[in-house]
């Protein structure tokens, strides 16, 4: 279990940038995409573009194919697996959870 929260986690942190989620709205729309059309896309300068694509790539969200002298870029739908399993578990809690005040504690 612990293994598995860690992984969790280490998918949340790279998720937690908005220029991440820029980058993978962008592979979702245009799979294969090269790393110069990822710049252009995003509006950030290249170094941190290619800063953020390989958080993506070390967590495991993207891969990362050479093709001659450019890079093309792919989702990892596989990858974010635990954290979506997670994220479902995360629902209303049932009736019989014992921390939520009754109408007495409220007064």
């Amino acid at each position: 279990m612990q293994d598995t929260d860690i992984e969790i986690a280490e998918l949340a942190k790279a998720l937690a940038h908005p220029a991440r989620l820029r980058i993978l709205r962008l592979l979702l729309a245009t799979p294969g995409c090269i790393g110069g059309d990822i710049v252009d896309a995003v509006g950030l300068a290249q170094s941190t573009v290619s800063e953020h694509l390989r958080i993506l790539k070390a967590a495991g969200v993207i891969t990362g194919e050479i093709s001659g002298p450019r890079t093309c870029y792919a989702l990892n739908p596989a990858a974010l697996g635990p954290l979506a399993e997670f994220i479902s578990t995360l629902t209303a809690p049932s009736a019989a959870v014992c921390c939520v005040p009754n109408d007495k504690e409220l007064s």
